[in-house]
């Protein structure tokens, strides 16, 4: 997390992915725990990025909002977290402006993926989709912050599946929110 990430883009999903039994490390790359969202809420975060080792992670999830976005963005140990991540096949997703970041490390190019309307021009390489929510692979993108439910159950099904989605699903109302 960057200092002016979207609330509910980070916390929506961290919550989500919680409750689904997904084991979740927040991390800062701010140089202290705190992080600052773009709504002025603070969040002390797990951990701080020179302190993690991500060889053993499932996914790896940027929140968007702005600045925060481009603050992952220009933070070369994010870049290089991703890089690798994406090289062992492992999940790496990004939700609304974050997207960039994976667009300008090239990997989005040739799949399909979302963003933030008018950030589809750093999607690099990509079929930009419009849609929600957009799993290519390894690569979870979501359009934005109404997209976070969406963004996160995508992500808990690759971790966990489909039937503890939709356990929590029905459990969080949700199903009632969308009409099913």
């Amino acid at each position: 997390m960057a200092n002016g990430f979207e609330d509910i883009e980070a916390i929506g999903t961290i919550d989500i992915l919680r409750r689904g039994g997904v084991d979740v490390k927040t991390v800062s790359i701010t140089g202290s725990n705190t992080v600052e969202s773009a709504h002025s809420i603070s969040i002390e975060a797990d951990m701080m990025i020179e302190d993690g080792d991500f060889s053993d992670a499932d996914a790896l999830v940027l929140p968007g909002g702005l600045p925060g976005a481009t603050n992952l963005n220009d933070h070369e140990g994010v870049r290089n977290a991703l890089m690798i991540q994406a090289e062992k096949g492992k999940i790496v997703a990004a939700i609304c402006a974050a997207p960039l970041v994976l667009g300008g490390l090239g990997l989005v190019n040739g799949k399909r993926a979302t963003c933030y309307p008018g950030f589809e021009k750093y999607l690099t390489g990509a079929e930009y989709t419009k849609e929600i929510c957009t799993v290519d692979g390894n690569v979870t993108t979501g359009e934005g912050p109404g997209a976070t439910f969406d963004f996160a159950y995508a992500l808990l099904t690759q971790l966990e599946g489909a039937e503890i989605v939709a356990q929590l699903q029905q459990g969080m109302m949700y199903n009632h929110l969308i009409g099913r």
